[in-house]
């Protein structure tokens, strides 16, 4: 019920998000899009759509200043901050043909540690992810990723 809970929010952020895009009209002016992270499940939330639906808006809003990346794989991969935003705005429209689910492993008043899965046809991608609560906002501090 919770995971379902959650998809339904996920698609409440990218569905709004899309609306306000589409009602600025071509020639609006680009600005900064804000981004509601006041919880650690907004935040948890919009990285879902931000690494699986295309999301764009508040990429750089989302991620800490000290985020990394890691890549478990025979080749072990690091990434930092600026990487990641600049991949994930590449792929901004972007949607992954898989199943996603979330599951909390931990959570306290400011920070929380979530286990996102995502199942592709010929495999299952692992990210662990650590949110922090930065100042009134939530952000995600660090993603460890491993593939089945």
């Amino acid at each position: 019920m919770k995971a379902l809970v959650k998809t339904f929010t996920a698609a409440a952020l990218i569905a709004g998000s899309t609306f306000a895009m589409a009602a600025e009209g071509p020639g609006a002016k680009a600005a900064k899009a804000n981004v509601n992270l006041s919880t650690a499940d907004f935040a948890l939330d919009h990285y879902v759509a931000v690494t699986t639906a295309g999301e764009s808006a508040g990429v750089e809003q989302l991620f800490a200043e000290d985020f990394s990346q890691k890549i478990q794989s025979s080749n072990t991969q690091s990434n930092s901050r600026n990487e990641v935003v600049k991949s994930l705005k590449k792929q901004k429209g972007e949607k992954l043909n898989c199943t996603v689910s979330t599951d909390i492993i931990e959570e306290s008043a400011d920070y929380m540690v979530a286990k996102v899965t995502l199942k592709f046809e010929n495999f299952t991608k692992t990210d662990l992810v650590t949110l922090e609560r930065v100042d009134n906002n939530w952000k995600v501090s660090k993603s460890i990723n491993s593939y089945k």
